[in-house]
């Protein structure tokens, strides 16, 4: 199991991070539950249920983005802890967005667990999808648990 350290040592200071999961907590007992907090950040569609949440990062070539990596019976969506900057060319900031990921099932192609080389206690969940594009997730606090329901949603994911 990978240790709660190592989990949130991404961000630039454990105390920034911390900070970020606990306020992170706040909006989801403010939003009702996890259940809740799925539906109104990924409309869901008809007959899915939330299997399992989990607070991760999501690595893009900007560097990591920490937020929450909901698992469901037709999907997985990542949604942003704080939302990001968007700016006009001009270098203003036009809005600020939520960065959102979502792959249905049906389009995984495969469910990959991984760990660094060179440091075993980095983990990582590596998505590839049937049309090419890789999502990778990590810091995971219950890392094997989530490994353990990605794998087994992929496996039976033709019978839900």
């Amino acid at each position: 199991m990978m240790c709660f350290v190592c989990a949130v040592t991404l961000g630039p200071k454990l105390s920034e991070t911390v900070k970020g999961k606990l306020s992170l907590g706040a909006r989801i007992l403010q939003a009702g539950g996890l259940e809740r907090s799925f539906r109104h950040a990924f409309p869901a569609e008809r007959g899915e249920r939330l299997v399992k949440a989990h607070q991760c990062y999501l690595y893009t070539t900007g560097g990591p983005i920490a937020g929450m990596l909901f698992v469901s019976t037709r999907r997985i969506a990542f949604r942003s802890d704080r939302s990001l900057a968007v700016t006009s060319p001009a270098g203003e900031v036009v809005a600020r967005v939520p960065y959102k990921v979502v792959v249905p099932l049906r389009r995984i192609k495969r469910v990959r667990p991984r760990e660094n080389a060179e440091k075993p206690e980095h983990k990582y969940i590596q998505v590839a999808t049937v049309d090419g594009f890789e999502f990778w997730f990590t810091g995971f606090v219950s890392y094997q648990i989530c490994c353990k329901y990605m794998v087994y949603l992929m496996e039976t994911s033709g019978d839900l």
